[in-house]
Formats: structure tokens, C-alpha cells, sequence
């Protein structure tokens, strides 16, 4: 896999591309929120609440008085690192186990896939607030919480793929001379299983994105006044007859970069795949 041809595969989609721009553009806020945030994340002004979307306010303020745009922008700094944090934990579980159970077999094999047979047997969502709701909310605990949540699905992609690896004659060949458990796989099964797990993890940070937005919608997130997308949504619901823009703006901010890194994970699949073929 040579990442130039894969960057031009990517590039002639215009959907992947569509993506990838939403996702640095969100980023970029992410990252210059200090600077663009045209107010405070955290303090209101009562005098100014449930002001409406205007010149003052571009996007209305909050029952505190809070500038909904400047939280938006905060917020998307606690969910990007949120997806991309608890993703790289599912990751690294996942690739560790699922190299482990589709390479050695057996009894290891059998012990780590019951394990995740456990794991996949409970709705995502009800494990993850579960699990938050036993210990206290922190961004530390969630950004666990939903890695652990999420490796076991990583874990079976990878040793479907080590599985099929394992049995290729230049893989045998390897063993047959003496090489280590390691060398063979570091230099013949890792570097064809990662295509698959690069799109999964890809996808993943949206699904975690939606899992971290969930949490704080049902209080088991970032602990408030933390800006949190989901908790936005919550605070407004009530409001949504008066002051729809409480809740409105943040749902469309989740929904954007869900789709804009769903795209991208879609470009990344198609031009992987065209790229094995």
C-alpha cells in the first residue's frame, strides 16, 4: 500500500473530499476556539438569556446567558479529542488482542473471542452508561469507557485478517526459517491488516463522537458548565418550543462531523480496496 496512489485514489472522490474538508475545518475551530470564540465558554449574563440568533448573538444565547456559538466551539475541541483519544484506545486493545487471537489460536484465540462475544452481547450504549454510571464522570473515564466499549469489533475485523494472513505461503515460509513470533508479525501480518483497520478506526471516531454526546445528553459525561455537545442538546430540550436554537445548533454540529468523518471513512474503504485489487 503506497500512500501516494491511495491520496489520488482519495482525491478523485468528491464525496471523501467533501469530508476530509468538514473535518479540518471543524478541527481548525477546534483548535482556534480561544480565538474565534466571540465570548466566555463557562460564564452567562442572565440579562442577555434566551437571546435570539441576531448581530449580537449569531447563534442566540442560553438560559444562562451563554453565547451558543462560543460553547459549539469549545464543544467540538471535548468531542474531536474524545473521538480520537477513546478510538486509539479501542485501537490499541483491539489490533493487541485480535493479532493475538487470529496468530496463536487455540486456547487464546477461544479465551479473547468469548470475551468479546461477551462484550458485543450488550447494546453499546446501555454498557457505556453502565460503566460511566459506576464510577464519577471525568473526561479521563469516558475517554476509557468508550474505548474499552468499542475494541471488541476492532478486535474480530483484526483476526479475521490475521486468520487469512497466517496461511500465506510467504508467512509459512518465514516460520519455517526460524523467524520470531514478533518478525512475523511485524514485517508480514501487520502491514496487511492494517488497511481495514485504518478505515475502522476512521469510522470509529464518529461512532465515538455520537457515544460521548450520549453520555453527556444523560448527565454521564463532561461534568458541567464543561461545553459539551450533548449536554447542550439536553439543556435545551425543554426549551425547543421558545429557544429551539439551544438545542439546534449543537444537534446540527454532532450531525455535520458524524457525517463529515463517515464520508472520509468511506473515501479511505474505496480507495484502500481499489488499492488491493
Amino acid at each position: 500500500m503506497t500512500a501516494p496512489l491511495v491520496w489520488r485514489r482519495l482525491a478523485r472522490d468528491r464525496w471523501a473530499l467533501a469530508g476530509l474538508a468538514i473535518v479540518l475545518v471543524l478541527a481548525g475551530f477546534a483548535l482556534a476556539a480561544p480565538w474565534l470564540a466571540p465570548g466566555d465558554p463557562v460564564r452567562g449574563d442572565l440579562a442577555t438569556s434566551l437571546h435570539a440568533p441576531g448581530a449580537a448573538f449569531l447563534l442566540g444565547t442560553d438560559q444562562q446567558g451563554r453565547d451558543v456559538l462560543t460553547r459549539i466551539l469549545f464543544g467540538a475541541r471535548l468531542s474531536l479529542t474524545v473521538g480520537v483519544v477513546s478510538q486509539a484506545i479501542a485501537l490499541v486493545l483491539g489490533l493487541g488482542l485480535g493479532l493475538a487471537a487470529g496468530y496463536y489460536g487455540r486456547w487464546t484465540d477461544a479465551l479473547i473471542m468469548r470475551l468479546a462475544d461477551v462484550t458485543l452481547a450488550f447494546p453499546p450504549l446501555l454498557l457505556l452508561i453502565a460503566i460511566a454510571a459506576a464510577v464519577r464522570p471525568s473526561l479521563p473515564v469516558i475517554f476509557v469507557v468508550i474505548g474499552v466499549v468499542g475494541w471488541a469489533g476492532m478486535a474480530r475485523l483484526v483476526r479475521g485478517q490475521v486468520l487469512v494472513t497466517r496461511a500465506l505461503d510467504y508467512v509459512q515460509a518465514a516460520r519455517a526459517l526460524g523467524a520470531s513470533d514478533l518478525a512475523v508479525v511485524s514485517r508480514h501480518v501487520l502491514p496487511n491488516v492494517l488497511a481495514p483497520v485504518i478505515v475502522a478506526a476512521t469510522l470509529g471516531v464518529g461512532g465515538a463522537i455520537m457515544a460521548e454526546a450520549a453520555l453527556s445528553f444523560v448527565g454521564l459525561g463532561a461534568a458541567p458548565p464543561t461545553p459539551s455537545w450533548g449536554a447542550m442538546v439536553a439543556e435545551g430540550r425543554d426549551l425547543l418550543r421558545v429557544a429551539p436554537w439551544v438545542s439546534l445548533f449543537p444537534g446540527l454540529a454532532i450531525g455535520l462531523t458524524v457525517v463529515g468523518i463517515n464520508l472520509l471513512g468511506d473515501g479511505l474503504r474505496d480507495a484502500l480496496a481499489a488499492r488491493a485489487a
